[in-house]
Parts: structure tokens; C-alpha cells; sequence
């Protein structure tokens, strides 16, 4: 599998699943990669890994997924001069019950869980119609089963529902999009929400002697899937949603205490 002389655009890439799946790209599969993120520290960071690594030198654009879609196309394309695959990796995360949760929760979940995908899909689509590229949206399994009272698995939910309404509207243009859902991953989420070390190790290893592979989920499980998605071996998979979960799902663990 080679992706080499093709450009791969990732946002949510300065940690966790993003920066794995643009280190992944950039270092094993040739591609040259445009990495996205709020935090130009940890962004630069991941940058100066992938060099380190013998990747080729990424197209860092410090930006918000909300406000930045068309600046985050435009200077990539500015760049490369192409677009072969978007992986909307960028989320935002929160627990709050809904009856105890402003309305504004429900805005910020939607606008950078759902409209940003939209908006950075809609302006990368006549690029990737050049290439006969493809969009890779990272969803969750909290969209597939609804995860407590939150209002996360509503906007993960209509990103699934996005990702296959788009499959129809992509396909004649020779664009495919594609779904993974995420069940438990170790990501820097864990330590951005004030998880304390033992606090995580307690939760992964009781979510992965529940899981029937009995281990927590790795950001390479999700990187693995995404490459992939985005090679030519897949290119009849469109509108489709990948659990990555360790049988999670299958095991009904997810909702359990």
C-alpha cells in the first residue's frame, strides 16, 4: 500500500488518532500531509515526529475547524496543489447530562462535531473530484448506541447519518466517504478531561476485561482501518460506518458502569 505522491489533509491531528493516522501517512505510506489543530505546540510537535521519523516535512495550519474550513482547504491546496483524502478527525467531547446542560453544549457539539465536517467536506469536494479521492469521517460508537444522557452521541449519530446520505451524493462525482466509531481508545482526551493516571488505568482495564479481545482500544487499531479506507483495496467501500471497539458493541459493554 502506497500513497505516495498523494496528499492526505487531517484535522485533529496534534494528538491521539489524528496525529497517529498523519505520522502513519506521512512515514510508512508516503504521502505528504496537511496536519490541522487548535494547539500550535502540539501541532509543531507532531510536525518535527513525523520529520524525525522520515516523513516529508508536513503543511502545519494552526487553525479552528468551526471558523478556519475554507482558510484549512485553501492553503492546503496553496501547498500541494491537491487533495486525494480528508480525514475529519477534530471533535469536541462532553458529558453533561442534557437536563443539566446549557443549550450552548448542544452548539458547540454540533457546530465542530457536524457543521465543520460539513463545511470542510462541501469546500475539499471539488478537489477530491480531481483525484478521485476520499472522505474518512472519525464518528464514534456513541453514535450507533446512544451513550448515557449526552448530547455527544446525538451530533455522532448525525455525523454517521451525514457520512451516508453524502455516499449517495459523492459517489457519481467518484468521491467515497466512509465512517469509523470508535468505541474506547487511549487518547490525550483521557488527560485534557483531568483524568487523574489511576483513574485511567482503572477505566481501561475494566473496559478491556469486558471487551472480548479483553484489551482497550490503541490509536494504531483506528489508523490501521483509516489507511485502508483511503487505499485503493477499498475502492467499491463507500456510506459505510467501521465499528473499532474490540467487540465492545457486541458484548453490550458500552453502557454498563
Amino acid at each position: 500500500m502506497s500513497f505516495k505522491g498523494k496528499v492526505v489533509l487531517v484535522t485533529g491531528a496534534s494528538s491521539g488518532i489524528g496525529a497517529d493516522v498523519a505520522h502513519h501517512f506521512a512515514t510508512k505510506l508516503g504521502a505528504k500531509v496537511a496536519i490541522v489543530g487548535r494547539n500550535e505546540n502540539r501541532l509543531n510537535n507532531a510536525a518535527e515526529e513525523i520529520k524525525k521519523c522520515g516523513g516529508s516535512t508536513p503543511l502545519v495550519i494552526t487553525a479552528d475547524v468551526t471558523k478556519d474550513a475554507a482558510r484549512i482547504i485553501d492553503e492546503t491546496i496553496d501547498e500541494f496543489g491537491r487533495l486525494d483524502v480528508l480525514i475529519n478527525n477534530a471533535g469536541y467531547g462532553d458529558t453533561t447530562p442534557i437536563l443539566d446542560a446549557d443549550i450552548e453544549i448542544f452548539d458547540r457539539l454540533m457546530d465542530t462535531n457536524v457543521r465543520s465536517v460539513i463545511n470542510l467536506t462541501k469546500l475539499a469536494t471539488p478537489y477530491l473530484e480531481k483525484t478521485n479521492g476520499n472522505v474518512i469521517n472519525v464518528s464514534s460508537m456513541a453514535g450507533i448506541i446512544p451513550y448515557k444522557e449526552h448530547f455527544y452521541s446525538i451530533s455522532k449519530a448525525a455525523l454517521n447519518q451525514f457520512t451516508k446520505v453524502m455516499a449517495n451524493e459523492l459517489g457519481p462525482r467518484g468521491i467515497r466517504i466512509n465512517a469509523i466509531n470508535p468505541g474506547f481508545i487511549k487518547t490525550g482526551a483521557f488527560d485534557a478531561a483531568g483524568w487523574t493516571e489511576e483513574q485511567k488505568q482503572k477505566l481501561f482495564d475494566k473496559i478491556g476485561k469486558k471487551n472480548p479481545l479483553g484489551r482497550i482500544g490503541e490509536v494504531t487499531d483506528t489508523t490501521k482501518l483509516m489507511a485502508f479506507l483511503a487505499s485503493d483495496e477499498a475502492a467499491f467501500i463507500t456510506g459505510c460506518l467501521y465499528v473499532v471497539d474490540g467487540g465492545g458493541m457486541a458484548a453490550n459493554n458500552f453502557n454498563q458502569d
